[in-house]
């Protein structure tokens, strides 16, 4: 049974999932275009508004399902497309426009762990949190830190079609690279297999443990 308690807590989980992705998305794009390609641009990506990037199930369906089961939160949002014809060097773009997102989370979680420790201060000092209007701001910077950690290092994992793998590539010899591409039609299964063995969640682990103890610092 679900309490209204568990609801409020997804709500705030939801702004901060929907506002990270978006951003992630944006920075995706925005890369795209100072690379001199507008595709993502025309189609209204460049944008903070979630409503673009939504896909329904990687979005809204499955991180619901995860949040409400307590499974290790897995979603995405709509790939943000380019060109590759629009852009000068191809090796440089592809591997920048990649690392946006990730970065893009990497800064977001920066952000949040300095507005945590500002009100880290001002309640030490005596300042009241719980019951006033800091309290929604301090649970959603909480979500925020481990929401965009996650991101930032899921995304990074080289299985396709996640970040990693689009750089990954660039750095290998080509022989490996070309033996590398061809998983990608299988990259969803690889990903559901180190999903369910718990794979992603080792990996996950120690960078959870050290944004946890930054915040208890």
């Amino acid at each position: 049974m679900i309490d209204s308690a568990q609801l409020v807590q997804y709500l705030f989980f939801m702004i901060v999932f929907l506002f990270s992705l978006s951003v992630h998305e944006a920075a995706h794009a925005k890369t795209a275009e100072w690379f001199g390609d507008s595709t993502a641009r025309y189609l209204g990506r460049v944008t903070l508004n979630p409503i673009p990037h939504i896909d329904l199930i990687g979005t809204l369906i499955f991180p619901t399902l995860a949040f409400f089961s307590g499974a290790l939160l897995f979603g995405w949002a709509k790939p943000v497309p380019w060109n590759p014809l629009h852009v000068k060097d191809r090796r440089k773009a592809d591997i920048w426009i990649s690392a946006a997102g990730p970065i893009s989370n990497l800064l977001l979680l920066a952000l949040f762990l300095m507005v945590i420790k500002v009100l880290q201060s001002y309640h030490t000092a005596g300042g009241d949190i719980d019951g006033t209007a800091l309290e929604p701001l301090w649970r959603m910077c909480l979500l925020g830190a481990v929401l965009n950690t996650a991101l930032a290092v899921f995304n990074m994992i080289p299985i396709p079609p996640l970040d990693g793998s689009w750089i990954l590539p660039h750095f290998l010899p080509r022989d490996l690279a070309d033996a590398y591409q061809r998983i990608r039609p299988y990259g969803f299964i690889i990903l559901f297999v180190c999903l369910y063995v718990g794979v992603l969640g080792e990996v996950l682990s120690p960078f959870m443990r050290m944004v946890r103890w930054i915040i208890n610092l």
